[in-house]
């Protein structure tokens, strides 16, 4: 079995690390370079940095900030937020990020997955959903999560890991920064329908949330933010406990 994945995530705007509930009352929590720095060197699997607000903005990428937060690390580092183009990923990679993450530049050209697939290796291509439920289904979203679109996220998952993706990062944006637990149900749904790896993101607020995650699912990895920027959680204990509870990690 492999060993499940502890992802950090950074939550950039405005060139700082902000976090919210749900995508709303954004709240200042640190500079991107000390976080990232600090969750590699207390035992992050991965790191994920994502502009949020770029496509809802039409914002450019800040491929400084990416290239001073990569010289910090030692671990695999995903980038998202304004990716438009085959260029626009080849500029991120050279800037330091191992992986690119796309979520609406993807919705609204479907080829660039392709296209990024055959130039970089999919390895290097992340899917990123924004998932939200109306009902009993789970839809996809669209510029930071203020659009929705009539596709399902199992469905969207299906066809973007047929044109290239080789991760889907997943996002239930009704429990982001709820800290009440991930949304078992979609996560379960869409690692199920792909062959492609899964994150779980949005909801993690304590060990029995990954512990669920990883035992009611078919995730292989889970990202969080709340849980590691308030101090109370590092990567390193988080995993002591996993590997407690029977859950493989990487320790």
């Amino acid at each position: 079995m492999l060993a499940k994945r502890i992802i950090p995530c950074l939550d950039v705007q405005d060139g700082r690390v902000v976090k919210g509930v749900c995508f709303e009352d954004l709240r200042d929590v640190g500079d991107p370079v000390a976080l990232g720095t600090k969750y590699a060197e207390s035992g992050a699997d991965e790191l994920c940095f994502l502009n949020i607000t770029a496509s809802r903005n039409d914002e450019a990428i800040t491929f400084e900030l990416v290239r001073e937060i990569s010289r910090s690390l030692f671990i695999p580092f995903t980038v998202g937020g304004g990716i438009r183009s085959v260029e626009d990923a080849r500029r991120m990679l050279r800037a330091g990020a191992d992986k690119v993450a796309l979520n609406t530049a993807a919705l609204t050209a479907p080829l660039l997955l392709t296209e990024l697939a055959d130039e970089f290796g999919r390895q290097c291509v992340v899917l990123s959903i924004d998932a939200r439920r109306s009902g009993n289904e789970w839809y996809v979203t669209t510029h930071s999560a203020t659009r929705t679109r009539g596709q399902t996220c199992v469905e969207w998952a299906v066809e973007a890991v047929e044109r290239g993706a080789g991760e889907i990062l997943l996002n239930a944006i009704d429990t982001d920064g709820v800290c009440g637990g991930f949304s078992l149900d979609v996560t379960q749904a869409v690692s199920a329908a792909v062959s492609v790896p899964v994150i779980a993101s949005g909801g993690a607020g304590s060990v029995e949330d990954f512990v669920d995650v990883f035992r009611k699912t078919e995730a292989s990895a889970a990202l969080a933010a709340s849980i590691f920027h308030s101090g109370e959680w590092t990567p390193d204990s988080l995993k002591l406990r996993l590997g407690a509870e029977g859950i493989e990690v990487r320790l």
